[in-house]
């Protein structure tokens, strides 16, 4: 892919991020397919489909279990890396050797899944979350792993 049409995807996954009603962090993930640079399918942080606004219907769990960001990944909003291979499965679009871009670097739960839906290339927004994270094992497991210039995480520079 050109490098100009990586920017406008990451413009896109960025503007997809802000379709989330997490109160904590917003994330957005695109699948791409890098031979004919296309979207083949989105996701962003979120509820469980139809189960309210929020991960605990109207309540974020996080919150009101006081659980810090980057740990217990199984409570909380379903991930958008998770929802774009949940998304992809539903659709029958295949993921084998397609790209993500996604908004933050992704935990070590969605890192084995995307991993094992035949991610080839991650290409992660720089300033976004970086807690505990999946990097290494997508490295480990031969998947690309790149860094793309965006905006920084509010909550770096936060007082």
């Amino acid at each position: 892919m050109k490098d100009k049409h990586i920017r406008i995807r990451i413009a896109q996954c960025l503007a997809l991020a802000q379709a989330s009603n997490c109160p904590r962090r917003t994330f957005g993930a695109l699948l791409l397919d890098p031979e004919r640079n296309v979207i083949l399918m989105d996701g962003y942080n979120g509820a469980p489909r139809g189960g309210g606004r929020l991960c605990g219907g109207e309540v974020c769990l996080r919150e009101t279990g006081a659980i810090p960001s980057g740990t217990r990944t199984e409570i909380g909003c379903h991930h958008a890396e998770m929802n774009v291979i949940c998304n992809a499965a539903a659709s029958g679009v295949a993921t084998r050797g397609a790209w993500l871009i996604v908004t933050g670097e992704p935990c070590l739960m969605c890192a084995k899944l995307l991993h094992h839906a035949g991610i080839a290339r991650v290409m992660v927004v720089l300033g976004g979350y970086a807690g505990d994270n999946g990097l290494a094992y997508l490295q480990a497991h031969g998947v690309d792993v790149d860094y793309v210039d965006g905006p920084s995480d509010p909550r770096a520079t936060a007082s």
